[in-house]
């Protein structure tokens, strides 16, 4: 404990010296911008940290009364002590969390990618109801919605679907989605009423800048084409589509979806950044041996993480083993829930990793 405290005290001195930093700094400067992330993601550990001095000091001046001779006062102090005992030992362990050493992706944007697995159009058409699910999440968050790249089935569903999700920790929530989504229900083509099984699966990956990704441009192929729509035919008489090939990697990245090469290269290119920046921080984590997502999923598409069984109008996440009965307000985008449950999972096992 008091090597923590000697840790929340370097870290309420920085908090200061930051104020007084952004105090001099010109407005519009660069500088502004990184001491005000700064700020904003030590603000939460120093708010925590200043309540809980608080704490400790009313609760010795509570022990102090203990000693009355009034019964009276005595046992008031008492019933205090105790009140301040216990919000006093919330306060460490929410402590505890805060110091925990944080995701750097978790204040990220996130590319999702959505893909149609096994079931065929009634697979698409599961992708078009996760694409709808999360862009909900999102607007019910403050979050912004960017299509970069779609693919279409023809019957309102997609083979494929790519967005950006752009709000201060997006990665944060999303990051629990990516793995292999089931969906049960019966299809609209089926006229017996037999219950189908189809999937799709989900990628969520954190956006990275050309900063701290650089793809020289030797590295890249690109190929141009007439996008197509639902069913392969043509749509445009001019080649727009672009597709980037990583050399190095294999790694293939296209969009056809904007109307001129330069802003489908762009978006191609925002896609490419954010697998390789997934690449990258994977083989850190490997490398530290910290690979945390192990603790509550692992992320990797051949899991099966959830199902959505129509029917009977439930969802069911696997790795919680939690399941909830109202199916239409999950697919409205009401996954706090779920979302709330893993990261408190996660958060608890990695505190106990490291002997919370």
């Amino acid at each position: 404990m008091v090597m923590m405290l000697e840790k929340l005290a370097g870290i309420e001195a920085r908090f200061s010296e930051l104020d007084n930093e952004l105090a001099n700094v010109g407005s519009g400067h660069q500088r502004l911008t990184e001491l005000a992330r700064e700020r904003a993601d030590l603000e939460p550990v120093v708010s925590a940290y200043r309540e809980y001095l608080e704490v400790i000091h009313h609760l010795e001046q509570a022990r102090a009364v203990l000693e009355a001779e009034d019964p009276e006062l005595a046992a008031l102090a008492r019933a205090e002590v105790e009140d301040l005992e216990a919000k006093n030992q919330g306060l460490e362990g929410r402590l505890k969390e805060l110091l925990l050493p944080r995701d750097p992706r978790d204040v990220r944007n996130v590319i999702v990618e959505i893909r149609a697995g096994t079931g065929g159009d009634e697979a698409g058409l599961f992708a078009a109801n996760l694409f709808r699910m999360y862009s909900r999440y999102a607007e019910g968050r403050g979050w912004k919605v960017d299509v970069l790249s779609t693919n279409e089935t023809g019957v309102g569903g997609f083979k494929e679907i790519v967005f950006e999700v752009a709000g201060r920790g997006a990665y944060s929530r999303l990051k629990y989605e990516s793995g292999v989504h089931r969906v049960q229900r019966v299809p609209i083509t089926e006229a017996q009423g037999r219950i189908h099984t189809s999937t799709a699966t989900v990628a969520v990956l954190a956006a990275a800048d050309e900063v701290e990704i650089h793809i020289p441009e030797k590295d890249i192929r690109m190929d141009v084409y007439r996008s197509s729509g639902a069913g392969g035919q043509s749509v445009q008489k001019n080649a727009t589509a672009v597709r980037l090939t990583h050399l190095p990697t294999g790694i293939v990245a296209q969009c056809q979806d904007e109307r001129s090469q330069l802003q489908n290269r762009t978006r191609a290119m925002s896609i490419l950044r954010a697998r390789l920046y997934e690449i990258e921080v994977g083989r850190r984590q490997a490398e530290e041996d910290a690979l945390r997502r192990s603790q509550v999923g692992t992320g990797e598409r051949a899991e099966k993480i959830r199902t959505y069984n129509f029917p009977q109008s439930r969802m069911t996440d696997h790795r919680i083993g939690l399941s909830s009965h109202n199916l239409p307000s999950i697919l409205d985008g009401h996954l706090d829930e779920f979302i709330d449950e893993l990261a408190t999972r996660e958060q608890a096992e990695r505190l106990q990793a490291v002997g919370g």
